[in-house]
């Protein structure tokens, strides 16, 4: 069997196993609150995976490795500034929030974060914090099809915009299905997925490589443990720490925390995703870092996981991997579209009950704009995503964290602390890079925190 052939029939076995999976969710979505947050009803293992997978997507797999490619040694900082992030998650804010959720009927994390606030602002957040998660989402969502499509293309030589047309439809098509049971399962399976690849070719690559010229080539003289000397070193390092600080405010991961079933459902599940984690990274960094002595120089850093795999592993089981890679990356993109869909059929609405046809005509236009976005103006995935990531994380971390502390933050604060965190990361984003794009990570973040912070005080007073 060919390379193509057993990419194309496993791609195919996958895509049908998931429209499969969505007419099962389907049998257990009735209305706009099912579709939304299950019933609050899921396991360890679907909440652990599912939340790993969504905060993970193409950017793991294809951004890490890209970058450890790249950089070299300095891409180890990825992997305590992630691990951050799931401690974080899992250690603090889940338990919190899974309890303060239940405790007042919250089904997303805008309406958690606003429904408290007294007064004529409560709808205005609501609003504003739709907006920002359907913003945000659109380039998340947009670098996950580009992805998609580019490995498509490079794996089955078709049309790379074809191959994101396709995917696209196939993802909206169990989205509207199977709503939050739809997604939560098949970000589990592609999170055993991502598992299994991150164990299986690191291990193919330091069975077929010589350890001592990757050695060589991180430890050489030209290597260090930063990107730049002084101040722009350490700045480097800083700036990627922050990618852990932005987890709390990603209404597509927390929302399985507020989706938990009981006490031993998290328990179990923080192991499960903290073990998850370690694995993705170690073995999407060695992946990276033995890459750069199989394959040498190539155009697309991005690309070098994929590479490596078709020349180290025999053609059919390169296939089959790749495939398995391939539609795992492709199904990310099933959470953000779901949680776009919630924002703006449950929380930009002026009452809290929307209907299921409406959430679904969300998701449905969400999913276009993405697409066309990804068709017309590409970028590279490393970048889209972490500008979504900060965006979300700086507008609506601060105020959750203040939150789950038991602080009430006054309407016109916390409004303020939304509008700068979000604001202050567009326009970041759009200068120079400062080291490690320590200015986007960290002072958006810091001032949204620092205006919510005053909001609670104002709120006591």
């Amino acid at each position: 069997m060919s390379n193509n052939m057993a990419v194309l029939l496993t791609l195919i076995a996958y895509q049908v196993a998931l429209l499969g999976l969505g007419l099962w969710a389907r049998t257990r979505t009735h209305d706009s609150s099912d579709f939304i947050l299950g019933g609050r009803t899921l396991g360890a293992s679907v909440a652990a995976l599912s939340a790993s997978a969504s905060s993970s997507s193409a950017w793991s797999l294809l951004g890490v490795s890209g970058a450890a490619f790249a950089w070299g040694l300095p891409a180890i900082w990825l992997l305590p500034a992630t691990m951050l992030g799931f401690v974080i998650n899992w250690c603090w804010v889940a338990p919190r929030l899974m309890k303060a959720s239940r405790n007042d009927g919250s089904l997303t994390l805008i309406s958690f974060l606003a429904d408290n606030v007294q007064g004529r602002l409560r709808i205005p957040i609501r609003r504003f914090g739709a907006v920002i998660v359907v913003f945000s989402f659109v380039f998340y969502v947009a670098a996950q099809f580009q992805a998609a499509g580019t490995a498509f293309s490079s794996s089955l030589g078709m049309e790379s915009n074809d191959a994101m047309i396709v995917g696209a439809a196939v993802v909206l098509a169990y989205v509207l299905l199977g709503g939050f049971w739809a997604v939560s399962i098949t970000d589990a399976l592609q999170g055993l997925l991502m598992a299994l690849t991150s164990i299986l070719l690191p291990l193919v690559c330091i069975l077929s490589v010589d350890g001592s010229v990757v050695y060589q080539d991180l430890m050489g003289p030209n290597s260090t443990w930063v990107t730049g000397a002084g101040l722009a070193g350490v700045g480097f390092v800083v700036g990627l720490l922050g990618i852990g600080l932005g987890y709390p405010g990603q209404p597509h991961v927390v929302n399985r925390f507020m989706a938990l079933k009981d006490e031993r459902s998290l328990r179990h599940g923080r192991i499960i995703a903290l073990s998850w984690a370690a694995v993705l990274y170690c073995g999407m960094l060695i992946t990276g870092w033995y890459a750069r002595s199989v394959l040498g120089a190539i155009d697309n850093t991005e690309s070098a996981l994929l590479e490596v795999s078709q020349q180290l592993l025999p053609p059919v089981i390169a296939g089959v991997m790749t495939a398995a890679v391939l539609s795992a990356i492709m199904s990310t993109a099933d959470s953000q579209l779901h949680v776009a869909g919630a924002a703006v059929s449950h929380d930009f609405s002026r009452n809290s009950g929307a209907s299921l046809s409406r959430t679904r005509q969300t998701v449905a236009g969400v999913t276009i704009v993405a697409l066309v976005l990804a068709l017309f103006a590409p970028q590279d995935i490393f970048s889209r995503v972490l500008f979504a990531w900060h965006a979300l994380g700086s507008a609506l971390g601060p105020a959750l964290v203040l939150r789950l502390c038991g602080r009430q933050i006054a309407g016109p604060w916390l409004l303020a602390s939304m509008v700068a965190g979000f604001a202050l990361t567009v326009i970041a984003h759009l200068l120079p890079n400062t080291p490690g794009d320590i200015a986007e990570r960290y002072v958006p973040l810091l001032v949204a925190l620092a205006l919510a912070a005053y909001g609670s005080f104002k709120s006591k007073a």
